[in-house]
Order: C-alpha cells, then sequence, then structure tokens
C-alpha cells in the first residue's frame, strides 16, 4: 500500500465504541489510516512525530467522533410550518420535492450525519431510491449521508391521507396517496413484496393512527388506534425477514406497541404511549426504540403526548439497556438541525455518554442490514478490530454504501469521521450543533474541514 492511496488523520481525543466490548472509551493521542480505496479505517496508531510531519489531516484539539445516525428522517418532506403536510403532498411536484430532498441530504451530511433510514417519501413514490443512487458511491452526483430508504410507507385502506373533502373515503388527491393502503393477510404479503422488489431496505408500517378523517375534527378523528390485525402484522413481518429486510413501525397506543414486539418487528417509532411495563417486553425481544422527541417538541401532533412526558420513561429504557436509537421524525422540523433529537435526550437528564452511544453504535445496529446479524456477518465483524494485521483482507474492497459497518473508529470500519470543536462535557449541546462540527468524512472523503464546506 503506497501513501498516495492512505489517508492520516491525527487526532489528540476520539471518543468511539469499542467493537469488541460495545463500551464507549476514550483514545487520546491516536492516528486513524484511511483507504482511499476502500474508503475504510486501516489502522490506529499513536501518532508519531513523522505523523504530524506528514502531509495529514490535524484533528488535534477537536474531539473526533464516528458519524451521527439518524434513525428517522423524511428527506421529501419540510418544516409543516412552512408548508402543510397535505399541501406538500398534492401541490409540491415531485420534481420540487426531489430537488429539496437534495439540499436537505447535504444539510444533513455537513451537520455530521453521515448515515440516515428515511421512513417513508409521503406521496412521493419510489423517489428516494433514485436518490439512494445518485447519492452512492461510484455515482456521487450529490452529497448527502448514507441512505437507507422504506420507499412508500404501508397503511390500511382508509386510514391516512391526504383526504379528498368531496370524497372523503377517498385517501387520495390528483392521484397523490401519502401512503400505500393494504387490506387483508394476501395483500400485505403483496405490498411489501412489492416495495422490496422496487428496492426498500426498510419496510415502514403505520400500524396505528387515527382511523377516521381528521377533518371531522371529533375526539374519535384525534385518537390512534390499532390498524392491522395481529395476522396481517407478522404476515408482513414473516415476508419481510424471508427477503432479508426488515420492519419499522409508526406506533402510539400501548395495545399496537404489544402487539408490534409479539409479532417480530424490528423497531418501534414514536411509541409516545410506552410504559414502563413494556420496556421489559422491547429488551426480551431485543426491539429497538426511536421516541422521535423532536418532533413532538417541534409540530404537537394532534392528541398526542408532550415531549418530556416520554421522559421518565426513556430514561428508565436507558437504564435498563433497552436500544434506544437516535431519529427526530426529521423533516417535520429542518433537515441539517438533527442534533435537536441528542439535546432534547440531554435535557431529560440522559447521560451524555450514553446518548453519543446511541446516535453512534446503537443506531447502528438498529439499522444495519441483516446480513450482519447472521453467522458470516458476525464473523465478519469479529475480524476486524483496533490493531488489525489483516487488513490486505478487505482494505482494497469497496463495500456496497450501505452494507459497510459504521457507528465507529475501527480498522474494517467506514471512515465516517466528524469532529467538534466544543466539549461534550461541559457543552453536550453546543458540541453537537451543526454550527461545531468542523470536520465531516464520509467513506474517506473529506465534506467539511475547518468548519467550512467541501461540496
Amino acid at each position: 500500500m503506497t501513501q498516495t492511496t492512505n489517508i492520516k488523520i491525527n487526532t489528540s481525543r476520539i471518543i468511539t465504541v469499542n467493537p469488541e466490548s460495545g463500551i464507549l472509551e476514550d483514545l487520546d493521542d491516536y492516528t486513524i489510516h484511511v483507504s482511499k480505496l476502500s474508503g475504510r479505517i486501516l489502522a490506529l496508531t499513536k501518532t508519531t512525530k513523522e505523523d504530524i510531519k506528514a502531509d495529514s489531516i490535524d484533528l488535534r484539539g477537536k474531539t473526533v467522533l464516528p458519524g451521527f445516525i439518524d434513525t428517522h428522517v423524511h428527506f421529501f418532506l419540510h418544516p409543516y410550518k412552512e408548508t402543510s403536510w397535505e399541501d406538500q403532498v398534492t401541490r409540491e411536484s415531485t420534481v420540487e420535492r426531489t430537488v429539496r430532498a437534495v439540499t436537505h441530504a447535504k444539510a444533513t451530511l455537513l451537520a455530521g450525519y453521515t448515515t440516515v433510514r428515511d421512513l417513508g417519501t409521503e406521496g412521493a413514490e419510489d423517489a428516494d431510491v433514485a436518490l439512494r443512487k445518485c447519492i452512492s458511491h461510484p455515482a456521487n452526483i450529490v452529497p448527502g449521508p448514507r441512505y437507507l430508504c422504506a420507499s412508500r410507507a404501508i397503511v390500511t385502506t382508509g386510514s391516512y391521507g391526504p383526504k379528498n373533502n368531496s370524497r372523503p373515503y377517498v385517501t387520495e388527491v390528483d392521484g397523490k396517496s401519502g401512503a400505500d393502503p393494504a387490506s387483508g393477510v394476501d395483500e400485505c404479503v403483496r405490498v411489501v413484496r412489492r416495495h422490496i422488489g422496487a428496492g426498500a431496505d426498510w419496510i415502514k408500517v403505520y400500524a396505528d393512527y387515527p382511523a377516521r378523517a381528521l377533518s371531522l375534527e371529533t375526539r374519535a378523528s384525534r385518537i390512534s388506534l390499532p390498524l392491522f390485525t395481529s395476522d396481517e402484522v407478522s404476515a408482513m413481518v414473516r415476508t419481510a425477514h424471508s427477503l432479508g429486510v426488515r420492519v419499522a413501525s409508526h406506533c402510539v397506543n400501548p395495545r399496537t406497541i404489544e402487539m408490534l414486539v409479539k409479532a417480530g418487528v424490528d423497531t418501534l417509532e414514536h411509541g409516545t404511549g410506552m410504559t414502563e411495563e413494556l420496556l421489559s417486553l422491547l429488551k426480551e425481544h431485543r426491539v429497538a426504540w426511536t421516541p422521535t422527541l423532536a418532533a413532538y417538541y417541534s409540530h404537537q401532533y394532534p392528541g398526542s403526548r408532550p415531549w418530556n412526558s416520554v421522559g421518565a420513561v426513556l430514561k428508565k429504557a436507558v437504564q435498563m439497556g433497552v436500544p434506544i436509537a437516535t431519529g427526530g421524525d426529521t423533516g417535520v422540523f429542518p433537515h441539517g438541525e438533527n442534533s435537536l433529537e441528542l439535546k432534547l435526550m440531554h435535557r431529560l437528564g440522559i447521560p451524555w455518554r450514553d446518548i453519543l452511544r446511541s446516535a453512534t453504535w446503537t443506531s447502528w445496529l438498529t439499522v444495519r442490514g441483516s446480513y450482519w446479524e447472521t453467522d458470516n456477518g458476525q464473523e465478519e465483524l469479529a475480524s476486524f478490530g483496533r490493531t488489525s494485521e489483516d487488513a490486505s483482507l478487505w482494505v482494497d474492497r469497496r463495500m456496497e454504501d450501505n452494507d459497510v459497518p459504521v457507528g465507529c473508529i475501527a480498522p474494517g470500519f467506514a471512515a465516517d469521521i466528524i469532529a467538534t470543536g466544543e466539549d461534550l462535557a461541559q457543552r453536550f449541546e453546543k458540541a453537537v450543533d451543526a454550527a461545531a462540527i468542523e470536520f465531516v468524512m464520509k467513506g474517506g472523503v473529506v465534506y467539511k474541514r475547518d468548519g467550512l464546506s467541501c461540496c
């Protein structure tokens, strides 16, 4: 390996998870060696005088971290205070919404988020799959994070929108529908297969929602009720899992949460009806919870609990070891402000180290492809290590963007590396803010340096 195909990053402090123990640790005065060919980390070695003198990236004096992960975004939405959800779906063209998504992707990356999971285009059909291709290596047409897509979410017939005011039983306007309706086990299976065939990385299910038209403005129209039967949900989960794809579900109602966990759903989104009793069920079944505090903080949904009312349950979940992924439902508030979710967790009194672990390692464990859960995947992960001498086995092999391991600064993992100029222990909320992120690298490519965009 020649010097021209190797990048050196000198650091004074790295905070990352040890991939073998899963424990967050501090590494002082290390040089990170990155392969330009594979975009992956080759090794971490103690920094020498020769490293400092060499043509290298100097991040000493900053805190270096793995790139953040947002597990719940909607690149094809922008804040509802700008334009209502209904108008975005029915009045903005797919071209306009895609152009907006491109700008959202760049803002997200420059904020230090190098991986996201998009849980529904909300009327933009399969445009996220096309955007993923434009972001991914080797195309690199537009800058953006690693992009996992769910395409169109799945809902029950009649339960979603936009509602047609002249014909309220129709849940589309001029052919624009916010999600894909399905009823009955057979149709649920068919829709899941269709989405995966179109390229979806994840299946997103609206498992509960107000079943009546919101335009009625009655109490019944604001109550989130279980929509799918347990047989329908189980069929969708079995079908997705058989094809190597995992399932995320929108849920609020405690009855829905219990049904989803028992059906084998992989992640729960929102979960404002979560109880301490349900947490044990989540832990037992290894189901991750994305509480999306930021969505409720910035946009109070009809009939929902305030964001901080979930705080006591969320703190208990962290203490119990329930997997907590960090995703804010970004899109209902501005893209690029993804760290609002981390700030709100901090305001609830959750220790900053637990938040950082959730925003990197736990979130990767949550969104990673099912391959990494297999024996072969686990064996491959075990071959990576802090002082691996087998880098030649994978250094020249560039994995597909959504297959490479992330969320950790260690040999074999993607070189998704960020640096903040603020102290995490003393000024956590400022440290994770986009303005404090001075350096962003994704897959060995620098997108932000000295606080300035390189793209």
